[in-house]
């Protein structure tokens, strides 16, 4: 037997579905496909409260299957069905996913109150839905009734796959904009829509209500039917049996309808829900794919080509500025030389004043060890504080370059710069020679000067007729004597003052020498390491912007293709939509919407 269309272009549906991996609409199309293919017509009977839904349902069944009253609201699903007898079943689902669901049979008068009793209850297992059997000829030919909860109508019509929705409405008020709003929503879901003007007998001018509720329903663009009844006059006449009075409630017309204009065009209602289903699909399909379209035509790596034409900036201005910091830094190490050259022979200069002022006064012959170690001690502390203050500028100095050169590499600067001392910068002081002052020597220089005075005073003493050696001439002698030798030994202390002032200035001046050339080595090989360092690492981040920039460029270029080929690729699958929303909306004799998307032509 050959398939309806319908299932055809369902079963399609499924298969995009499928291919654009939304398993929610797969499972959801494969339930209602499972649903056309049962021959039970599903009317789904919604409405909100107080608008007599439940005793629509009653006076079309003649019997009060539904709990009805002011107080009374349905908060289960009521599934209606014939049966050969009168049966009702409370169906409830476990508290564990594991138990299932479980069937409590209950009086047909009063399983709906049973159930949305259970429903409100705090303890026992949930409330699933109820299901009654009726042997009613409306019933008998697969016609199935579902009462829906007023709060969850849209999720009952849904959930149950129906094939029509009756929608209750009371006639003393107009129709209301939820309900309006209701029913664009479950024309969505099921195009069949059927309005019941319930409360007929309660509205003289019902006919008027009827007219101006069709009016708003064209309005809106909604296709239903809309049926006056008067549940109380139904009633009525099934009591007494009067088929006037049955035929003036509206109830005939309206069984008619669902006998004939549903029951006998199963597959045009079939084909309506298809059309509907599939509309809806390809809606949920659809405008994901416009989005994604629209960003494969809005290019997303503006960052990345910001950043290539950056990274060839930053290759430029690396090539412009490597002979700048090579000069820069050329001129600091020469500043620095002649900083290092003025603070040495300042620091020498200021040990020789001191030099100076200390043998103004002391005895090299007796001070000179101390002298020695103190001399010694200074300049060692002179080439240390001179040798440091070398270092740290010259890490200064790296600091700075490396700034220039890559401020975000820490390894740019040396790990360690040299900063031991030479060995012979301090040598070896000898002192110098130093004549002593013997007892012979005073003796010569003592009588030599005793000689001039006993000389000097003896003659003048002559005169008073004194001999020529006497005890003035004497005194005198011993007097110039003494003088003599204290004046001599003056003399010798100042030449031994004179020899080490000269031996220390010799010191200082070879210290000078010795140290400085190495402050010079030094500095000219750090020099040189920190030119090859900086050249070397200059040379990395040259490679490392020339490699950054390639694989940048060519992310740009890859992104540029894969938009592209996806843009191809959801072109053809809107194409592929549209194509099955044209088919579908043909089932239900309606002309498919061409969209309006710029870039695309589907």
């Amino acid at each position: 037997m050959m398939a309806p269309p319908w299932l055809e272009v369902l079963d399609d549906t499924v298969r995009v579905c499928a291919a654009h991996r939304r398993a929610d609409l797969v499972e959801r199309l494969s339930a209602r496909r499972s649903r056309l293919l049962d021959p039970k017509l599903r009317v789904a009977v919604v409405g909100e409260s107080g608008q007599g839904k439940s005793q629509l349902i009653n006076a079309l069944l003649n019997a009060p299957v539904c709990a009805v009253g002011d107080d009374r609201t349905t908060v289960v699903p009521a599934v209606i069905e014939h049966a050969q007898t009168p049966t009702a079943t409370v169906v409830t689902g476990g508290r564990l996913a594991i138990e299932g669901s479980a069937r409590t049979p209950v009086a047909v008068e009063s399983v709906t109150t049973e159930a949305n009793r259970e429903a409100l209850s705090v303890s026992g297992a949930p409330v699933v839905r109820t299901e009654i059997g009726l042997p009613r000829a409306l019933l008998a030919g697969g016609l199935s009734l579902v009462d829906t909860p007023a709060r969850a109508a849209l999720e009952t019509v849904q959930d149950l796959s129906a094939d029509a929705v009756l929608m209750a409405t009371d006639a003393t008020t107009e129709l209301s904009v939820t309900e309006l709003r209701l029913l664009e929503q479950i024309a969505r879901l099921c195009p069949t829509v059927i309005v019941a003007l319930t409360k007929i007998d309660l509205v003289p001018g019902w006919r008027g209500v009827a007219e101006r509720t069709r009016a708003r329903l064209n309005e809106g663009g909604l296709l239903a039917t809309v049926f006056p009844v008067s549940a109380t006059l139904r009633l009525a006449a099934a009591r007494t049996g009067d088929k006037a009075l049955n035929e003036e409630s509206g109830f005939g017309e309206l069984i008619r309808f669902l006998h004939k204009d549903l029951m006998g065009q199963a597959d045009l209602l079939a084909r309506r829900s298809v059309a509907a289903l599939t509309g809806l699909a390809v809606e949920s399909l659809m405008g994901p794919l416009q989005e994604e379209f629209a960003e494969t035509q809005q290019s997303d790596t503006g960052d990345a080509v910001a950043r290539w034409h950056n990274e060839g900036r930053r290759l430029e201005r690396l090539q412009r500025d490597a002979g700048r910091w090579q000069t820069l830094l050329s001129d600091e190490v020469a500043d620095l030389l002649s900083d290092v050259e003025f603070d040495l022979r300042d620091r020498t200069r200021r040990i020789l004043v001191e030099v100076d002022e200390y043998f103004d006064a002391a005895d090299p012959a007796r001070a000179w060890a101390e002298f020695e170690d103190w001399l010694r001690e200074n300049l060692t502390t002179v080439a240390e504080t001179n040798s440091e203050w070398l270092l740290d500028r010259f890490e200064w100095i790296a600091r700075k370059m490396a700034r220039q050169v890559s401020p975000h590499r820490p390894d740019a600067v040396p790990e360690s710069l040299p900063r031991e001392v030479p060995a012979d910068a301090v040598g070896d002081l000898r002192m110098p020679r130093v004549e002593r002052f013997s007892v012979g020597q005073k003796l010569f220089v003592g009588m030599r000067g005793s000689y001039s005075g006993l000389l000097m005073f003896g003659l003048a003493t002559t005169i008073a007729g004194l001999p020529l050696i006497n005890p003035i001439s004497l005194g005198a002698g011993a007097a110039f004597g003494a003088k003599s030798v204290f004046e001599e030994r003056g003399n010798r202390l100042k030449r031994r003052q004179a020899a080490a002032k000269n031996a220390a200035h010799r010191y200082v001046d070879d210290f000078f020498l010795t140290y400085g050339k190495h402050s010079k080595d030094t500095a000219r090989q750090i020099h040189r390491a920190l030119r090859d360092r900086l050249t070397g690492v200059a040379e990395e981040l040259r490679a490392e912007i020339t490699e950054s920039a390639k694989s940048i460029k060519g992310v740009i270029d890859t992104d540029a293709a894969q938009r592209n080929a996806r843009a191809n690729e959801i072109r053809r699958s809107v194409e592929e939509l549209s194509l099955l929303r044209q088919r579908a909306q043909a089932l239900g004799g309606l002309r498919a919407p061409q969209p309006a998307l710029r870039g695309l032509t589907a």
